[in-house]
């Protein structure tokens, strides 16, 4: 006989559920099996949670995914308008429009005319900031403001990163949330699963092999054959001998005797 394995996915365990209620409630007659009334009706209090749960993960996580689109492109909008207004800086100082010295304003070296590396987010927040704060500085001093961009372009798109980045932490710590509330519940579904499948198992036991794999197929139950195991076909039910089963607490009369024949 194939062993059982309880699934391991959400998707999984939802087709268990609802192969057992279905399967339960389409045994109208009154001589076919029927689980228990109290576990199948916690299977189905349990199923509707569960599927209301997983619903909420996957709009939290379609609503984060469609939100990191606007994010990602305000994420390089900004870094465009921080690294070319640093170039245009640069350019200004090397035509002589503004004074060398006026660079250490924007935290940058007066002979260094790389761009700072803006590969991340903490990069664009840090260098946002800095020029905003040093053109302010330099125009208190004296001087003529910046076009193309202007600083008032690239704080625009400064601010605008800023809240997205506050929107897309807020849609991800959501996401978190619900999909810990899965989480949490598929410990209790395994025990529901695994309760069903023993009594499903438990009833069908004494069938030949193959008929009772069938019968507690139908109810969910999931087998894998071991490596180089023999598949079961009909005819493995032909000379099947059905064990002889053991009568309610005989067990203890044959420990009763046991105790008797000693004295």
């Amino acid at each position: 006989m194939p062993y059982r394995r309880l699934p391991n996915t959400d998707q999984a365990r939802v087709r268990a559920l609802r192969n057992a209620i279905m399967e339960n409630e389409s045994r109208i007659d009154a001589g076919d099996f029927r689980l228990p009334y109290p576990l199948i009706n916690e299977a189905k209090n349990y199923l509707s949670d569960f599927e209301k749960a997983l619903a909420q993960y996957q709009q939290a996580l379609d609503a984060q995914v469609s939100a990191n689109k606007n994010y990602q492109h305000e994420s390089h909008v900004a870094r465009l308008y921080i690294s070319h207004f640093i170039q245009v800086l640069n350019l200004a100082v090397l035509r002589k429009d503004i004074k060398r010295e006026h660079k250490v304003f924007y935290h940058l070296k007066p002979d260094d005319f790389t761009v700072p590396d803006l590969s991340t987010e903490a990069a664009i927040l840090k260098w946002g900031q800095i020029l905003i704060d040093g053109e302010t500085e330099r125009m208190r001093n004296g001087g003529a403001p910046m076009y193309n961009p202007g600083i008032a372009k690239v704080q625009v798109h400064y601010e605008e990163f800023k809240d997205y980045k506050i929107s897309q932490k807020i849609y991800q710590q959501s996401t978190a949330r619900y999909l810990q509330r899965v989480a949490d519940k598929r410990k209790e579904g395994d025990a529901i699963i695994l309760r069903i499948w023993n009594e499903v198992e438990a009833h069908f036991a004494m069938l030949p092999p193959y008929k009772r794999l069938m019968e507690c197929q139908k109810y969910g139950l999931v087998y894998y054959y071991r490596r180089k195991e023999e598949k079961l076909t009909p005819e493995s039910d032909i000379n099947y001998i059905p064990p002889t089963p053991i009568p309610q607490f005989a067990h203890r009369e044959r420990a009763k005797t046991a105790r008797l024949d000693e004295k």
